[in-house]
């Protein structure tokens, strides 16, 4: 019984650590990279599709990234989601393409994101702390019904908590690495 909560509970944290994951890889560090333009949604064909469903995002060079919408009547709807994303993104078309240019980032700008960053680690840390408490409340319940022994109850606590400090270790590595390649000039 207590195999199935640490399994559980360690599929959960690992689930809120690729979530982390995941939305750093949305924050732009200065390099374009088509997972910043992953939130966008466009108005087409009478309902809003993610952008990656309306057109291809490729990165063709550092400080470019380029939309190639498949059906053509859509580029001014793309510039136009582009633009109201709140990504601080000003895309152009030339007819056949959306070009969305990566500017620089200001100082400012990259502390915002570094809070940004900040604020969905601790998010991952609290959705781990979650996993924690409801694996520590079945075993203290298995205890009670009868399920599990005290010993086996406290190795699961034992167990549980130190998969929750590798889990929390592993955000705040992530962090610091994000963290690093956002202040990198």
């Amino acid at each position: 019984m207590s195999d199935a909560i640490f399994r559980e509970s360690e599929q959960k944290m690992k689930n809120a650590i690729d979530a982390v994951k995941r939305e750093f890889s949305k924050l732009r560090a200065g390099k374009a990279t088509p997972a910043l333009l992953e939130g966008v949604r466009v108005e087409a064909y009478g309902q809003t599709s993610p952008l990656n469903q309306v057109g291809t995002i490729g990165a063709p060079e550092p400080r470019l990234l380029v939309v190639q919408p498949w059906d053509k009547s859509l580029i001014a709807a793309i510039e136009r989601a582009i633009r109201s994303s709140n990504l601080g993104l000003n895309p152009s078309n030339d007819g056949q393409v959306v070009r969305v240019p990566i500017p620089a980032l200001t100082e400012e700008r990259r502390n915002e994101l570094v809070k940004i960053a900040k604020h969905h680690a601790e998010e991952g840390r609290v959705a781990i702390r979650n996993a924690r408490r409801d694996a520590n409340d079945a075993l203290k319940k298995g205890l009670k019904d009868g399920k599990l022994t005290e010993d086996e109850e406290k190795r699961g606590h034992t167990k549980v908590q130190d998969l929750t400090d590798k889990s929390v270790k592993e955000i705040d590595g992530v962090l610091a690495a994000k963290e690093k390649e956002i202040l990198a000039i």
